[in-house]
């Protein structure tokens, strides 16, 4: 009886800790679905359409003084009225040596998302130099300059802060047709794992996210055709893209005090496809 007893006594301690541990998930969950960003200023650039245009206006809803990048400046116009604190800067981001000029005047920054690219098709044997140079120079060029800007402010502040570049699940696994873009979002993630080691030491946080297509206007556009879609997702274990909010949603946790102690990450939101050694 005795043993019973204690059998059955350990039990509900058991159950006790299992719904500690729920409860304790639960609220974990809850504060990071409520994240605040009040008191933080943010930049997002490629802000007028997709995946940048709703970090936007996450950031916005989320507290931010948030400032939007776009080379449109209907993007921008329409933005805007959607979220009326919004700052807009109008940059093509093709021409780095304007990027210094644009960003003068925006002041203190404390999250910035390097979101803006270009996705160029090509194979190997017709890959033009041009290209080339204008997938590097949006890709990773661009980049790096807004971050080495928006860097310096941060050490200047001593405050810290968070960058999430805006990478690709095709910088970790090859596909066809896609060779210049690839390697930029590839040489992409180089940088943010340097970056992290020479811009930790000042409490600046930076990591990217790798991303498989998004159902976003642009892709929905390219990937209208059910047997090309079928091709892509059924290599992927979760048989589907990425919904927009779901990639928004780890840039936001990224920015986040919640991953105060995540640096110099590549995160594939892929729904497993780059853990699929099969593909």
């Amino acid at each position: 009886m005795q043993t019973h007893m204690a059998v059955f006594l350990l039990y509900l301690k058991l159950a006790d800790c299992r719904i500690v541990l729920v409860l304790l998930f639960n609220l974990v969950v809850k504060a990071i679905m409520n994240v605040r960003f009040d008191g933080k200023r943010a930049l997002v650039t490629g802000a007028g359409k997709g995946i940048g245009r709703e970090i936007v206006k996450k950031l916005v809803e989320c507290g931010a003084e948030t400032i939007a990048l776009s080379r449109t400046q209907s993007d921008l116009d329409s933005l805007k009225q959607e979220c009326p604190s919004l700052i807009p800067i109008r940059c093509d981001l093709a021409d780095t040596d304007s990027i210094p000029n644009a960003l003068k005047d925006c002041g203190p920054i404390d999250l910035l998302v390097n979101n803006a690219g270009i996705a160029v098709a090509d194979i190997v044997l017709d890959a033009k130099p041009a290209d080339f140079d204008k997938s590097m120079t949006i890709n990773v060029k661009a980049p790096i300059v807004i971050s080495q800007i928006v860097a310096k402010g941060m050490i200047e502040r001593e405050n810290g802060g968070s960058i999430v570049n805006v990478s690709s699940k095709l910088s970790l696994r090859g596909r066809q047709n896609r060779l210049l873009y690839s390697a930029s979002k590839a040489a992409l993630d180089s940088v943010t794992r340097t970056m992290s080691l020479e811009l930790g030491p000042h409490n600046i946080r930076v990591n990217a996210v790798n991303p498989t297509v998004a159902k976003t206007d642009m892709s929905k556009a390219v990937w209208d055709n059910p047997v090309k879609t079928k091709m892509v997702t059924s290599v992927i274990p979760l048989g589907r893209f990425a919904e927009v909010s779901e990639v928004v949603s780890v840039i936001l946790f990224l920015l986040s005090d919640f991953s105060s102690m995540v640096s110099g990450s590549c995160i594939p939101i892929d729904g497993g496809c780059v853990a699929n050694l099969m593909t």
